[in-house]
């Protein structure tokens, strides 16, 4: 955790002393934005199955290149993401992590799940954004101004907890760390009001999308099994990726 978190943060001071060397003025700030998550597959026997409510923490900075334009950037936590993921087939799942005993139920094919078993991701990573703001318009004499946001999103995974639905007994709290990649990549867009409180300070909030790009997921040496007769397996090699809308309230000096 501690070695992750360092790398994450000499990421950042990179990428802040990179951008430090565009012209204009700089600010810096922090937010605490809500989150709404879910993940998706690209296995058509692979579902969405529920949200988790999560939190970005962080430190956020602009670097002004004109009246109207900054290259955004931070440093920052991403909480509780992820979500739940309904595996139609059954199969053998979370190969490389501590599963209890207790929660296979399909003693046909030996240790794995049953078809309809839910597995639900619990994932922390340390965040660093990379964007663009462009601000669109101005009223009440540039007391509120709007702005649009594009940007890419690297985040270096931290914690990873898992939860087990109907299989055999539930399961909750199984660490999942070497079934989810260390990296996951994302892109996504947000907009949004900013209101100054006076020449310095400034109030922000927007409304965001973040869509993964990258398989969070790790899927070595897991397997589909297709229940009929006779039985067969398969790898269960999808692409496993985390999505998020984003209520963005910050605050910027």
């Amino acid at each position: 955790m501690k070695k992750i978190v360092s790398i994450a943060i000499f990421l950042s001071v990179l990428v802040q002393f990179s951008f430090a060397q565009v012209q204009g003025d700089k600010r810096f700030g922090f937010q605490l934005s809500p989150t709404f998550n879910w993940m998706s597959a690209d296995d058509n026997k692979i579902n969405p199955s529920g949200t988790l409510i999560g939190l970005k923490l962080g430190m956020l900075s602009e670097w002004y290149f004109s009246d109207n334009y900054a290259v955004t950037s931070g440093l920052g936590f991403s909480f509780n993401t992820g979500g739940t993921l309904l595996f139609e087939e059954a199969g053998r799942f979370w190969t490389q992590s501590d599963v209890p005993e207790n929660a296979y139920n399909n003693t046909d094919v030996g240790n794995a799940f049953a078809p309809q078993t839910k597995l639900k991701y619990s994932l922390q990573y340390v965040e660093i954004p990379i964007g663009l703001k462009m601000k669109v318009g101005e009223i009440a004499e540039k007391e509120f101004s709007y702005f649009l946001e594009p940007f890419l999103a690297l985040g270096i995974r931290t914690q990873a907890r898992g939860t087990i639905e109907g299989g055999g007994d539930d399961a909750e709290s199984i660490n999942i760390r070497e079934d989810v990649n260390l990296i996951n990549l994302s892109w996504g867009i947000g907009a949004g009001a900013e209101y100054g409180l006076n020449d310095q300070t400034s109030l922000i909030a927007g409304l965001g999308v973040q869509i993964g790009f990258a398989d969070a997921t790790d899927d070595d040496g897991g397997k589909i099994i297709e229940t009929v007769t006779p039985l067969t397996e398969s790898d269960e090699d999808s692409k496993g990726t985390i999505n998020a809308i984003i209520l963005k309230i910050g605050i910027m000096f």
